[in-house]
Parts: C-alpha cells; structure tokens; sequence
C-alpha cells in the first residue's frame, strides 16, 4: 500500500460485508415498489378495479403502507452502512487524511452503491412481476383479460424512491463527514440509542389508545356527515394518528419492560441480557417494529380478501334452489324454453322446475341528495318523485317462480330481501309513489315488509305488488319497461359445455342497446335529463358494458342481464375474478416480504451491534446453550410481537368491517373468518421459517465462531 487510495481499498475490501446488507435494503425495496408500480398502475388491473371503488383504494392503500416500510428498512439500512463505514473512516482520519479528502471516496462509494443496488432492484421488478403473473396464469387460470399490460409511467415511483435512497444517502454521509471528534466516529458504532422509559403503564394505555384510535378513525366520517351534513374530507384520516401512537407505546413497553406477569421483575432478569441489548438499541428497535406490524396487518388484510370472497360465492351457489335463472328486456329475443331444451339434449341433457313469470320496471320515488356528491360538498337531501329503478312482480307471479306463498294487500308493497337480509342497501322500505315510465301514471304505495328469496338479489332490488296493482300500473307500458323471468333445473349432473354455450347464445339475443351495467339506473337518468343535467352514466360510456369481451370481469360481475348459472359461476369463478386475486395475492407477497426483511435486518442489527457482548460473555465462560438462548429471545421479540399485534389487529379490524356493513355477522362471514384463520396460520409458519434461519445465520457468525 503506497497511497492513501490503496489503503481505503484495502480496508474497504477487509469490511466489504459492512455493505452487504445496505446493498440487500436497497435491492429488494427498489424490487418491491417497482413490480408493485407495473401492477398498480398496468391497465389490465385498473379496467377490472373501478375508480373510486373500495378495492382500488385498499390497493392504494396497501402500497403506501408497502412504500414506508420499504423507505423505512432502506433509511436504517444506509444509517447502519454508515455507523460500521465510521470505523474505517475514523482510521483515515487519524492517519492524516483530511474530511476535503475522505469526502469524494465516500460520495463515490455510496452513489456507486446506491445507484448500483437500486438499479438492479428496478430491473429485477420486471421480471418478478412476469414471473409472478404467468405463473399464476400458467397454474391457475388463463384468459384474453389476463394479458398483461405495461405502461411507462409505471416506472415514474420507482424512479422517485431511486431519488429518495440516493439523497437521504448522501444527506448521511455529509452528517458523517461533518463530525470532528476522531475517537467518536471510531467509536460510533458501537454507541447505543437508548429509548426514554414512560413507565409500565404505556403498555396498557398503548392498547387502550390504539382501539379508541381505530373506532375514532372508523366512525368520524359517518359523525362528521351527520353534523356538518357535508361529505367527509381527506383530512378525516387523521382521526386514525392514535392507533400509531398507541402501537408505538406497546412496541415500546414491550421492548423496555416485555409482557411478563409473574413475581416483579422474575420475567425481566431471567431475561436480562436479551432484554438488555434490546432496550440500549431500544429508538431504532421500536421504529423497525412499529413498520413491521403495519405490513404484516397490510398483508393480512389483503389475504383475507381471498378466502372471504372464495367462500362467500361458494355458500351462496350452494343455497340456490335453480341451477339457472335468466331475464331480459320484452323488446328482446331472449331465450325460450324451447330453445334451451333443444340446446340441453344436445348434451344429453333433460330440463326441469321450470318456472316463468313476468315483471315490469317502475320508477321508485324517495328522499335524495341533490348536492354535488364530491369530498367536502354539503348535502342537500330532498324529496322527488323519479329517483331510481326497481323491478316488480305480481303476487302470483312472484309464486309462480319461486314457489313462494305472498300475500300483499292493495297499496302496498313487499320488497325481496335474502335470508340473512344483508341486502338491505339495495331494497328501499320508505317508498309512498311507484310511476310508470311511459304513461307516467302513479301508484300510491306504503311498505309491508319482506319477503325472503336469496336467488332474487340485485342492485336494483326485486319487490311483490298486489295482482291488482301490478295490472293497474303496467297498463300500457312499453316493452323496454317490461321483461320475463325464467328459472330452471338440470336433471342429475350439469354440463359446463351447457352453460357455456346457453350463456354465449343468450348474450347474442341482446341488441346494443342492452349494453349497460347493473348500476345504470334508467329513471335516475331520465329524471336527470328533464333537469337539463348529464347522468353520469352517460359520461364517457361509463355506464356500458363491452358485448365483445364477455368473458371478462366487468361483464361477468356488472352486466345488467347477466344470467345467474351456478355451474358457469363454480367453474368460472377463478377467471371472473382473476384480477381481483392476482393483485391482492401479489400484495400480500409485497407486504410479507418487506416484513420478514425488516425483521430480519433488525435481529441481525442487535446482534451484531452487540457482539462484544456475546464475546464477553464467552470469556467469562457462558456455554454455547445459553449464548444461543439469548439469540433466540431476542429474535423471538422483534418477530413474534409485530405479527401478534398485527394479525390480532387486523383480525379484529376486519371482523368489525364485516359487521360494520349491514350491522350483523351472518354464519357465512364467520366461517370465512375461520378460514382466514387458516391462513393466518400460514403466515405464522412463514414468520417461524424466517426466525428459525435467522436464528441459525446469527449463531453461526456469534457462537459457533471462536
């Protein structure tokens, strides 16, 4: 060694390990927010998840959580690269190299690495995502919907987290370089972050804080319309801050003080080197934790989506009493009975219960909100006469489809509800006037209850009118108002080749005017138009349907005239929702992963900052057993409590949703939840995987080595 270069060569090459982990940080963060970004953004996945939709958001959603854990591990992975590269530049500095001197290398070297890791990590998203993608398609399910698509702007977040890890980079290094004590910065790493003690009541008021912050954050926009009478603002979220703050303060106690209830303090000096290493690196060991449990609830709440909606379609074909049910338009073709029978023995099958009745569309009056609907507006309700669709049987008709005995009595009205009456949203029960659309005669009408028929559910809502009534108000309207319905079984076992082909004929008995969703309301619409305002459904085709892709996900699920076919749905479930789990499956990937990473960067950091501890204690004579006992009980901490916290979290969060939507847990959300906790079984094995090799990784480099 000749020169001052070769010498930082030379200890740069001695300590080339120092910049493994900072190189893995930036590697798998840039990895995860670039395939996350071509996901997000693809148009594949944002033509099936509808702007403004819950599972847009929750995706949204998901990804910030994703994106702060990974700036999160990446910004403490860069403080660590620096706290084990200030030995090295301590030694440079007391050779007599000057700050003006050291201050290129180390730019070049961190821009290098940086720079370097993140590409690679950008470069590698793309393939990840192919990957995953095709395999999913390769082993699961395939279709022309499925196709995925990649757009530039996708790379625009990753190239912004590459702009982030690089500055906050060199903002660290000019922190380093600004330093003048020689002996502290040789010193630096092994300087502790103690955490300031609160006492061992954060524990429980942490507990009681996070709770109190997650009912706050749930019910302030519901409290807030209700006061300001106005839609609820972004700021709103706000209200869900205490949940951090008490999830900092069990992390907190659980780090300073652990959870233990024997005799006082038996727990924590049983423990007390463990507990020792944790609590003098106690600021970073919180912050790693607290992100930890946020991704690993983000990734549970995204996995729950599988089973719950898996089961949930599942139990729903089961309790069907028709194989088939099916409607349209008496200005359509449609299907007849013949023609289906005939369609039927071509694939030896035979038909029965079949059962027709007809129906009529009715303009539905109610009280509305005439404001304008976006965040912040107020809202003016008001009453009108035409706000929104419905469909309407006769008594005896409705009795002769489903075999239902109704009785309603003149003026009235029963709305169709399911078993379990989750569908409430979708049926009105305050309704005076029904109007034909065409004569613009009225029906005075009050509520008489309901009548149970799950087959018979849809955002549009199914009500039973009195014989009398439903003659007196159909007079004279015109066919587009006026369908038929049919249901049917298949005698013994069902033939997909069937329903694909009943299904493929009974969309090409439809012209394009019958191109619309289920959530174009045709009164809501007219109603509209005589104001001289636009329905939003008109707005950029927003309210159609596509009769060219349908076997794609927004036509199987928001077709107006979709017909019900247990066979079609069982089979075709996975490629009708296919999207839907593609994404939510790869965010769990994405947020499990960061997880295990943090939690793996952080054992290894306590440990290795302390390893002139485990050498101490091997000179004074402590046996191999209880060395490895201390490593397992500090990693048992930092993995064990964020997944408890979270899982237990999000388990309870997400049993509140559930109940939250229609104010009940029905049987079939309770056995969905019970499914998910098989999953969340699985993810504790995962987690057990991830301690038990790090466990042993951190063995080998502290007690097997002499």
């Amino acid at each position: 060694m000749r020169t001052m270069r070769d010498l930082e060569k030379k200890l740069r090459k001695l300590d080339y390990h120092q910049a493994r982990l900072y190189l893995f940080c930036n590697f798998i963060s840039l990895m995860l927010i670039t395939a996350y970004s071509i996901m997000m953004l693809s148009p594949t996945v944002l033509e099936v998840l509808p702007e403004g939709g819950d599972s847009r958001k929750q995706m949204v959603a998901i990804f910030v959580l994703a994106a702060v854990g990974c700036t999160a591990f990446t910004v403490y992975a860069t403080a660590l690269f620096f706290r084990k590269k200030s030995r090295q530049a301590g030694i440079l500095m007391a050779l007599g190299i000057s700050k003006k001197q050291l201050a290129p290398m180390l730019y070049r070297e961190i821009l290098a690495l940086s720079f370097l890791s993140s590409a690679c990590g950008i470069l590698a998203g793309i393939p990840l995502v192919i990957l995953l993608w095709n395999s999913f398609r390769l082993l699961i399910v395939d279709s022309a919907q499925m196709q995925l698509n990649f757009r530039a702007v996708c790379l625009v977040i990753p190239l912004i987290f590459l702009t982030v890890v690089i500055g906050l980079a060199c903002m660290t290094a000019k922190r380093y370089l600004a330093r003048t004590d020689i002996l502290d910065t040789i010193q630096e790493e092994h300087k502790n972050e103690p955490v300031k003690e609160l006492g061992r009541w954060c524990g429980p008021a942490g507990i009681v804080i996070l709770f109190a912050g997650a009912i706050a954050g749930f019910e302030a926009p519901m409290v807030y319309m209700k006061v300001v009478q106005a839609y609820p603002v972004w700021w709103l979220n706000l209200f869900y801050i205490p949940v951090f703050i008490g999830l900092y303060m069990i992390l907190l106690h659980t780090v300073v003080y652990g959870w233990h209830f024997r005799k006082k303090h038996s727990g924590i000096r049983s423990n007390i080197i463990s507990y020792s290493m944790m609590k003098f690196q106690g600021k970073q060991t919180v912050n790693n934790m607290l992100v930890s449990t946020v991704l690993t609830a983000g990734a549970c709440f995204a996995i729950f989506y599988i089973p719950m909606l898996s089961y949930s379609t599942t139990s729903d074909l089961k309790k069907r009493p028709y194989n088939y049910l099916y409607h349209y338009r008496a200005d359509q073709k449609g299907l007849q009975r013949t023609e289906v029978e005939e369609l039927a023995s071509e694939y030896g099958l035979s038909l029965k219960d079949w059962h027709e009745a007809d129906y009529i569309n009715l303009g539905m009056d109610g009280i509305t909100d005439v404001g304008g609907g976006e965040s912040g507006d107020k809202i003016e309700y008001q009453y009108e006469q035409l706000v929104f669709e419905g469909k309407f049987f006769s008594e005896s008709g409705f009795r002769e489809l489903t075999g239902e005995e109704v009785s309603v009595e003149r003026g009235s009205y029963l709305a169709v509800s399911n078993d379990d009456e989750t569908n409430d949203h979708l049926i009105s029960t305050d309704c005076t006037v029904f109007t034909n659309m065409d004569t613009r005669k009225t029906l005075s009408v009050s509520f008489a209850g309901r009548v149970h028929y799950n087959l018979l559910v849809s955002d549009k809502g199914y009500y039973v009118l009195h014989d009398a009534d439903f003659a007196e108000i159909s007079e004279g309207a015109a066919d587009e108002w006026l369908g038929r319905m049919h249901v049917f079984n298949v005698e013994g076992e069902d033939d997909y080749r069937f329903a694909d082909r009943f299904f493929h004929l009974f969309v090409e008995s439809f012209d394009e005017s019958c191109n619309i969703s289920c959530l174009y309301d045709r009164v809501n619409k007219i109603a509209k138009n005589e104001k001289g305002m636009v329905y939003w459904g008109d707005k950029d085709n927003m309210g159609s349907v596509d009769f060219g892709r349908i076997n794609d996900t927004d036509f199987r699920l928001y077709w107006e005239y979709m017909p019900k076919s247990v066979m079609l749905e069982k089979t075709d479930f996975i490629r009708t929702f296919s999207v839907f789990l593609m994404m939510f499956l790869f965010i769990f990937l994405i947020c499990i992963t960061a997880a295990c990473v943090i939690c793996y960067t952080r054992c290894q950091t306590i440990a290795l900052n302390n390893r002139y501890v485990f050498d101490d204690l091997k000179k004074l004579g402590a046996p191999p057993v209880f060395l490895k006992k201390e490593i397992r009980r500090q990693c048992c901490i930092v993995i064990r409590t964020p997944a408890v916290i979270g899982i237990t979290a999000m388990s309870i969060l997400y049993a509140m949703i559930l109940y939250a939507n229609d104010g009940k847990l029905v049987m079939s959300e309770i056995i969905g939840l019970g499914i998910c906790g098989l999953v969340i079984l699985g993810i504790v094995l995962l987690l057990y995987a991830v301690y038990h090799k790090t466990v042993k990784i951190l063995v080998k480099e502290l007690v097997d080595i002499p």
